[in-house]
């Protein structure tokens, strides 16, 4: 597993109105900005010149419409493994209001009533990094941010929960792969144009 093995990337959605507030958005099919479309359109020079085995998106209109605006409608698959975190009872709500009645909650050490665990994401993480491990080559995955960063912690041998250390902005593009043979976080979190 050497320099030329395969890489996973991963794109987080554009710019949501709640990704902007702060809002937990998990099964909510809520739409990009126009700020969030112009970051989608912005990836399409980021990813240029790339080959893919296999694209997969979420089916979540943020996730694939990002994917379409990047260029890579022709070819993804709707995957529903990356789908955002259900977050249940707290759908919709920031963090600053769930902890007016748990104080110290987070997403990732906290109950989540009605919704997943990080486990459970976790799960959902692990059969797509099975499903992209056997695709023969990179793999191009379009989704969500508190997904990916679970997806980044179980490809790391992490406990799903340790995504809490990996911060991931709209429209970035991370990379993860192997280094004599141990899997690796590559790239993490690049945003903006090329080159920057």
């Amino acid at each position: 597993m050497g320099h030329g093995s395969p890489q996973i990337w991963l794109v987080r959605h554009g710019e949501t109105e709640w990704s902007r507030s702060g809002q937990h958005t998990g099964r909510t099919d809520i739409p990009l900005t126009g700020t969030g479309e112009r970051e989608a359109a912005g990836l399409a020079a980021r990813l240029a010149g790339r080959r893919f085995a296999l694209v997969l998106s979420s089916p979540l209109a943020r996730a694939w419409d990002t994917c379409l605006l990047a260029g890579f409608g022709n070819v993804a698959e709707r995957c529903d493994d990356l789908v955002e975190w259900d977050y249940g009872a707290f759908e919709g709500r920031t963090s600053a209001e769930i902890r007016q009645n748990r104080p110290d909650w987070t997403i990732w050490t906290g109950e989540v009533p009605d919704g997943e665990t990080a486990e459970d994401v976790g799960c959902r993480a692990a059969r797509v990094i099975d499903r992209a491990s056997a695709a023969g080559g990179d793999v191009l995955l379009f989704a969500h941010g508190h997904l990916l960063r679970v997806l980044g912690a179980v490809w790391a041998g992490l406990s799903p929960r340790d995504g809490a250390v990996l911060a991931l902005g709209t429209a970035s593009i991370s990379a993860l792969g192997y280094e004599n043979g141990t899997r690796v976080i590559l790239v993490w979190n690049v945003t903006g144009p090329p080159g920057r």
